[in-house]
């Protein structure tokens, strides 16, 4: 003979009761926190692509200004040759080839002092793509605590306990 299976109320009415829905308010809510999430992704894209366009151009920059310096040194060779008279220096007196040795060290002082700006520039651009990742891995740390924080203490009224 078979028996009537007996009712329990421990797992059973919970699957006949309702789960409470959302409200209206909290989908909004939902939905302009997945709205603001979205446009800070894009906002951090983009900024990610200014430090790189800026970091492309520092080293185009670079480049360019090594090969001033490898000009200007092949230059200052020969100048100094002829100042040591060790090359033909032509129609050039030796108070014109002084100046021009003073104008070469000091564009070689600027070339150099652009130098450590750019590389200052690229330095920076290090740090804030850095910072940038380290902002990026603690908003996923806080989403995913958030989360599973939200899902053990919140209660079907959607109030959080203390």
């Amino acid at each position: 003979r078979k028996q009537a299976p007996e009712y329990s109320t421990s797992s059973s009415d919970e699957e006949f009761e309702s789960k409470p829905s959302l409200t209206p308010k909290a989908k909004r809510a939902i939905r302009n926190r997945r709205k603001l999430e979205k446009e800070t992704k894009q906002l951090i894209k983009q900024e990610e692509l200014k430090r790189l366009h800026k970091a492309q151009a520092v080293q185009r920059q670079l480049e360019e200004l090594e090969e001033r310096q490898r000009a200007l040194e092949k230059f200052g060779v020969e100048l100094e040759r002829e100042l040591r008279g060790e090359a033909d220096s032509g129609t050039k007196d030796e108070n014109q080839m002084l100046h021009e040795w003073f104008e070469l060290v000091m564009e070689k002082n600027k070339l150099m002092r652009y130098e450590s700006e750019l590389l200052i520039i690229a330095q920076e651009l290090e740090l804030e793509d850095h910072q940038s990742r380290l902002e990026q891995k603690l908003r996923e740390k806080m989403a995913i605590d958030g989360k599973s924080e939200g899902a053990v203490s919140s209660s079907p009224q959607g109030q959080t306990m203390p």
